[in-house]
């Protein structure tokens, strides 16, 4: 497995463990369909929450939150319609949630949660 891989493997774990530590109960991980993946999915209360992590090692190339383009979030707005119906559950409302991961190996990793991504 390629570090790329390992480190945004972490990072979706460290990601998972935050948000459940939050409150936010996990249902569902690297949800695929052939319109894309959906890191985490997740619901708080009565809301469905659909997750993009994103997980850097160092700030070299931005903020890992930077790499959430207007293209990716439009993508993750129909994957989130696409769960939806996938799932056999019902939800009366959705967001779009990001968590960026800074991670360099060496000392507490740094997570930063954002609520409701608007497009």
């Amino acid at each position: 497995m390629r570090a790329k891989d390992t480190l945004g493997q972490r990072g979706e774990e460290l990601a998972a463990i935050f948000l459940t530590a939050g409150g936010i109960e996990i249902v569902d991980r690297n949800w695929r369909c052939p319109d894309g993946e959906i890191d985490l999915v997740g619901v708080d209360g009565e809301t469905l929450v659909i997750v993009e992590v994103k997980t850097r090692s160092s700030l070299d190339y931005g903020d890992p939150l930077e790499a959430i383009t207007p293209a990716k979030l439009a993508r993750l707005y129909l994957l989130a319609s696409r769960w939806r119906r996938a799932s056999a559950r019902h939800y009366p409302a959705f967001r779009v949630d990001a968590v960026s991961v800074l991670d360099n190996g060496s000392g507490a990793p740094v997570i930063e949660h954002l609520k409701e991504v608007a497009l």
